[in-house]
């Protein structure tokens, strides 16, 4: 019994296979739903039940097997669904694809591998290092039309550089053909007010005195001595500064102005030694420092003036520790 029920159902459904999209026109909402989880749960189940139906049309369809599975093949959409953005219009051809439609000239593809004579290998057709590069011939052989004392590869350059100049250029007069029927393309279009192609550019801003005057200022002031040394044009008003100029010290020094650097200098040498001087100068390591010095010289002069080499000298380690034990203790207490 359930089954006849769901099959009528189903036929009460619209469904549109080409857009994957099916809804029931008798369905109807109660206008003040008991609570909001019946409301989610009906819902739930009429959305369910328009799948099945699409579900339902689709295994209906003839397939044709494959690996993944199944593959059906959806007929043209019924329903015309609003669209976001307008259509775009047709980008208008050429002049080249104007000259190939006249001549019907077709484009092929070119191969992307040539034959490089030079090497005598098999190199890419362009890009680095591509087959037969121009730039890479060590020698051309001289034309009968060629002028006497005419460097070739100078002459090869400049034709390559108006080869590109010309090519930007017609591609400039496509795009202001294109931007006259509207057909230019979406990343060209949002910067079209700031290319010379369309010739839409924003109007000219009238500047007043004000804006005049404050340029004519940041122009002259634009030197190394901010306009002091500059000739001042006939009627020529000194520029307006607000604010306070920023004064420097003098590199040479002097008896006026330059002696300033120097007590600045001072100042701040003096503050950083009596803030920091805990940190600069350990006392009890250089006091440790001078004893082992002392101590070393004094082992020296006695080495010196012993008649009997070190070698024959008796060597005594304890009474040496001893002793170098003693004058660290000495220096230690001179010290404290």
């Amino acid at each position: 019994m359930t089954l006849p029920m769901e099959m009528e159902t189903q036929r009460q459904f619209q469904v549109d296979l080409g857009n994957l999209m099916a809804f029931n026109p008798h369905h109807s909402f109660p206008p003040q739903p008991s609570s909001r989880d019946e409301l989610v749960a009906e819902c739930l189940q009429k959305g369910t039940e328009l799948v099945q139906a699409i579900a339902d049309r689709l295994f209906n369809l003839p397939s044709t097997e494959d690996v993944d599975g199944p593959l059906v093949k959806l007929p043209s959409p019924t329903t015309r669904l609003p669209r976001e953005k307008h259509l775009p219009k047709p980008k208008p051809p050429t002049k080249w694809e104007l000259f190939a439609q006249k001549k019907g000239i077709k484009n092929r593809k070119k191969d992307k591998i040539a034959y490089d004579e030079q090497t005598g290998s098999w190199k890419r057709t362009y890009g680095y290092d591509h087959a037969n590069d121009e730039d890479n011939v060590p020698i051309i052989e001289a034309k009968m039309t060629d002028e006497p004392g005419e460097d070739p590869f100078a002459k090869r350059r400049e034709n390559k550089k108006k080869k590109i100049e010309k090519q930007e250029k017609n591609q400039l007069k496509n795009l202001k053909q294109a931007a006259k029927v509207g057909g230019l393309p979406s990343h060209v279009q949002l910067a079209a007010t700031t290319l010379p192609i369309t010739g839409s550019q924003a109007a000219t801003k009238k500047v007043n005195k004000d804006e005049l005057g404050n340029v004519a200022g940041l122009a002259a002031t634009a030197t190394a001595s901010g306009g002091k040394f500059d000739k001042k044009l006939p009627g020529e008003k000194p520029p307006k500064h607000e604010g306070k100029y920023r004064k420097f010290l003098p590199v040479a020094e002097g008896t006026g102005i330059g002696s300033q650097e120097k007590e600045q200098t001072q100042r701040v040498l003096n503050k950083l030694i009596s803030e920091n001087s805990h940190e600069i100068l350990n006392v009890n390591k250089a006091i440790t420092m001078y004893n082992v010095k002392k101590e070393k010289k004094r082992s020296n002069l006695k080495g010196k003036a012993s008649p009997t080499p070190s070698k024959l000298k008796p060597q005594n380690k304890s009474l040496k520790k001893s002793s170098k034990k003693g004058s660290f203790s000495k220096g230690k207490a001179k010290g404290n």
